[in-house]
């Protein structure tokens, strides 16, 4: 196929989107259909390669946390005129400090990071900064402004799984994938706090306290030891994330509402 015959329409389609929650101008050559397929990919890619837990109570509270934090993710894509994501989650065996969210709503934690997270208050600001990716496309931001638009539409042309080694991996990696595929290309740090403010508000709005995000990443830094493990890599310092979580909580307290327990 004509390499401009992709080119065009996907510039066409390319608008300045709104992130959620921030208001931050963004320009996006994927569409979101286009942007569902490549995470679908890489999400049952990633899971062959790994050894996912399927059951115990590490699997339950991620579970039970998502069943929460979802639906109000789903709330704001509606709002920005996208269809609702057909959620997964699920647990990696695997001892990196890291999770993330695709497109589609497919997201995983690996089970060395539950017990940084300790609780399930934890648990909702890691997810809730994950799925903030997702909702606000930065995955899909990061390729157009990453990789251009000769590689996107190479992507898009071929498939994931027909494209070149280093395509692929610049794809996958530009989602957010971990050292599962040793192809971790982190999002920059204005992406990583726009996620932290994004986060925020989902899981106030699905009643885990916001108050609990900046204990979080205080338990993160002191794990880390100076030297940041790689789902900190490249991203902003412990004390930027917590001072701006610290300035947003009146905005993220003003819609939270504790969640009812359901536990005796």
């Amino acid at each position: 196929m004509n390499r401009a015959a992709w080119i065009v329409p996907l510039v066409c389609f390319a608008a300045c989107e709104t992130a959620p929650y921030t208001g931050r101008k963004q320009f996006i050559l994927l569409s979101p259909s286009q942007e569902l397929s490549l995470g679908s990919q890489a999400y049952q890619e990633t899971l062959g390669k790994s050894r996912v837990v399927g059951a115990g109570p590490q699997m339950e509270s991620v579970r039970g946390v998502g069943a929460r934090i979802a639906p109000v993710a789903d709330e704001d894509l509606k709002a920005a005129g996208l269809p609702p994501f057909q959620w997964e989650f699920n647990v990696i065996e695997e001892q990196t400090v890291n999770a993330w969210c695709l497109p589609g709503g497919k997201v995983a934690f690996f089970t060395g990071i539950l017990p940084i997270c300790q609780d399930e208050d934890g648990i909702a600001t890691v997810m809730g900064h994950e799925i903030g990716h997702a909702i606000a496309r930065h995955g899909a931001e990061r390729i157009t402004t990453g990789l251009g638009i000769e590689i996107v539409a190479q992507a898009l042309e071929t498939g994931l799984s027909k494209s070149k080694p280093a395509t692929r991996e610049a794809v996958i990696g530009a989602f957010g994938l971990g050292s599962q595929l040793g192809v971790a290309l982190p999002f920059d740090r204005n992406q990583e706090l726009e996620a932290d403010h994004i986060g925020l508000m989902l899981m106030a709005k699905a009643g885990y306290d916001p108050r609990k995000a900046s204990q979080f990443w205080e338990r993160m830094a002191a794990q880390s030891q100076g030297a940041p493990p790689e789902f900190l890599s490249t991203h902003p310092s412990d004390e930027n994330r917590i001072a701006q979580i610290r300035e947003l909580l009146p905005k993220a307290l003003a819609v939270y509402s504790p969640r009812t327990q359901e536990k005796p």
